[in-house]
């Protein structure tokens, strides 16, 4: 019989918060009922296990994270988008460390494309780095380093892991600010590459946009 007062919402809700607590990769269904005084059995008409319970979790952090980036670069463009892009980034990340790891979980090809999350996180960020007007493929690389760089520093300094003198505030500054200055100075492709990638434009022409950015 399902408990009275449960629902997926707030299951899962408890369950993020819970990732927040005592990190993602040790939530539970064990763990969460717990947090309501109720046996495991009473959570399985809310969902379906495990895997179903940490992809909830992964697609709500995502709803979340997409809200948050959208609503640090609305209105704004060039660095002012950067900086309100990445300092909401960091925050999100710092803040909700299990819903940010959540967001990093590989999950269902087909249950991500039913969710407008993902989709919104990258037209976020895809629409900010317009201003730099870069193209194919110097756009990929460029998200693909932005990504790596925001990822890398958030996950570290939530680790401990910046233990030298220099505040680590200063850097997180300094690190924006040479973003910015790499994104405004790409560097060129090589001839030899921009030919190969022509040539791959070519081939690939009319296959639309749908997967383009699918690692991203």
């Amino acid at each position: 019989m399902v408990r009275a007062g449960l629902t997926t919402e707030r299951v899962v809700a408890a369950a993020a918060d819970l990732a927040d607590s005592i990190g993602f990769d040790q939530v539970t269904v064990s763990a969460v009922a717990r947090g309501f005084g109720v046996k495991d059995a009473s959570l399985y008409g809310h969902v379906g296990g495990l895997q179903d319970l940490r992809t909830r979790v992964a697609l709500l952090a995502a709803g979340e994270f997409a809200d948050r980036l959208s609503e640090a670069v609305a209105g704004r463009a060039g660095r002012d988008a950067l900086v309100g892009f990445t300092y909401a980034y960091r925050e999100f990340a710092l803040e909700h460390p299990g819903r940010y790891q959540a967001t990093q979980m590989r999950i269902d090809p087909e249950v991500a494309q039913q969710s407008s999350a993902f989709r919104r996180t990258v037209s976020t960020i895809y629409g900010m780095m317009r201003a730099y007007r870069l193209t194919e493929p110097a756009l990929t690389d460029a998200v693909r380093m932005l990504r790596s760089t925001l990822h890398g520093f958030s996950d570290l300094e939530a680790d401990g892991a910046f233990r030298a003198a220099r505040d680590v505030e200063a850097s997180w500054e300094r690190t924006v600010e040479a973003l910015h200055t790499v994104l405004e100075h790409w560097p060129a492709e090589p001839a030899a590459e921009q030919n190969a990638t022509a040539d791959e434009e070519d081939e690939t022409k009319g296959d639309g946009h749908a997967h383009r950015h699918a690692d991203d």
